[in-house]
């Protein structure tokens, strides 16, 4: 009997062991709130919608320790409609947002395989946008923040670990088309530094629009180029943000609501400037006042347009976030910009906010 109870403790520390040295986490976001739109052609609307903030989602996270610092991660991550439960995508893709494996080391970096993010979505998102791609402020109405700038399949992406501040990441998305290996690609790239409160962000996306299919010669067309110099600055009182971005090229930019005030779709610039500034002050303890200025200046067009927003976010608790904003856009010359939110593209030339989000 003492021999037993000796065994059952020594299988116990074990099995204690081994799951102390891995871990999977689900983690998630419920976002919904009303949202009122203006402007648009069809006239005004009221809605109960979802993903205002940020786009609701569950996910799985997990890590494994291998030893000797290395360790094995992934992430699968799917999106949803919380106003109605629906995938909020048409593709009916289960993990459609995020869904990648991979190795992390203290001393090497991180490599990564699988749907992922760009690097140039990561500086737009997590180093410019004072609105952070949510509410009706979201840059993504006038930055070309969308499709695959944001996220793509079949994709590597390696981040070096971070040296005095400095860090990298390198991202390549295959085509995957026959016949021609560079047909479809995509290149990313970043370079970022972070000091106390300064934090700077130089990214740049790469595209291929070329289109093969093994069977005739490789359909050539123009290669699309995005790059953009994200910062933000705390001054505790409060942070200071910045944005430029420059696009180029066949499909550098794609006007989310290319209808929303004529019949016929508006083209897209293959040549246009994008510029912010914005900031953040918190209020109390809980609340926090945004503000930013964003513009697109069209070079090819001349369908400039800028947008100025106004939100404020409320902590009920670490998870539950209450938030309000409203935002607007004039457009220029035939533009097509509208104000949407971080899930929807919106309607009209303005749109109010106010909603809940909670983070599991």
């Amino acid at each position: 009997m003492k021999k037993t109870l000796i065994s059952l403790a020594v299988l116990g520390a074990m099995s204690s062991a081994a799951f102390a040295q891995s871990n999977v986490t689900i983690y998630g976001i419920l976002d919904a709130g009303l949202v009122a739109e203006r402007g648009g052609k069809a006239g005004n609307i009221t809605k109960v919608t979802s993903g205002v903030a940020n786009a609701s989602r569950i996910g799985f996270r997990g890590v494994e320790d291998l030893g000797g610092g290395l360790s094995a991660i992934f992430t699968l991550e799917t999106g949803f409609r919380a106003d109605d439960g629906a995938l909020d995508n048409t593709s009916s893709t289960l993990f459609n947002r995020q869904a990648f494996v991979g190795l992390r080391s203290k001393e090497a970096g991180t490599l990564t395989v699988g749907r992922q993010y760009t690097p140039w979505y990561n500086a737009f998102v997590q180093v410019g946008d004072p609105f952070a791609a949510g509410l009706s402020g979201s840059a993504k109405n006038l930055f070309p923040a969308s499709g695959i700038n944001v996220r793509n399949s079949n994709a590597v992406v390696y981040q070096t670990p971070v040296y005095n501040g400095l860090s990298g990441e390198v991202f390549y998305g295959f085509g995957e088309q026959s016949g021609d290996s560079a047909a479809g690609r995509q290149l990313g790239a970043a370079v970022s530094y972070a000091n106390g409160p300064l934090n700077v962000r130089l990214a740049y996306n790469n595209r291929n629009n070329d289109t093969a299919t093994g069977l005739a010669p490789a359909i050539e067309r123009d290669i699309g180029h995005n790059s953009l110099l994200a910062v933000n600055y705390d001054f505790k009182v409060a942070k200071a943000f910045f944005m430029y971005g420059s696009n180029k090229g066949l499909n550098s930019v794609a006007i989310p609501n290319a209808t929303a005030y004529t019949t016929a779709a508006v083209a897209p610039s293959t040549d246009s400037r994008n510029a912010l500034i914005g900031a953040t002050v918190p209020v109390g303890a809980a609340g926090n006042f945004i503000a930013s200025y964003s513009t697109i200046d069209d070079k090819e067009f001349n369908r400039d347009a800028h947008q100025w927003a106004l939100g404020y976010t409320h902590s009920l608790s670490k998870r539950t976030t209450t938030y309000l904003s409203y935002g607007k856009i004039n457009n220029k010359n035939g533009a097509s910009y509208t104000v949407g939110n971080n899930a929807e593209v919106g309607s009209g030339d303005s749109a109010f906010n106010v909603g809940i989000r909670h983070s599991f």
